[in-house]
């Protein structure tokens, strides 16, 4: 399954270099907050293979 949150953290990184290249920390903040939904992202999706695979192992072992 591919990382739904790498584009935002990606586009966070990328932000915040922007920011400190040009001095705007707003830019940096907003950076920031891109590459933290990301993470927050790519945590849940793994949190649901998991849980399907924890699924899928239980089926097999009542099959």
């Amino acid at each position: 399954m591919t990382d739904r949150g790498a584009m935002d953290k990606m586009k966070g990184k990328a932000k915040q270099k922007a920011g400190k290249a040009m001095g705007d920390e707003r830019m940096k903040s907003e950076g920031r907050t891109d590459e933290a939904k990301g993470k927050a992202k790519s945590a849940m999706g793994n949190a649901k293979e998991n849980i399907q695979g924890m699924k899928d192992s239980l089926k097999s072992k009542n099959s």
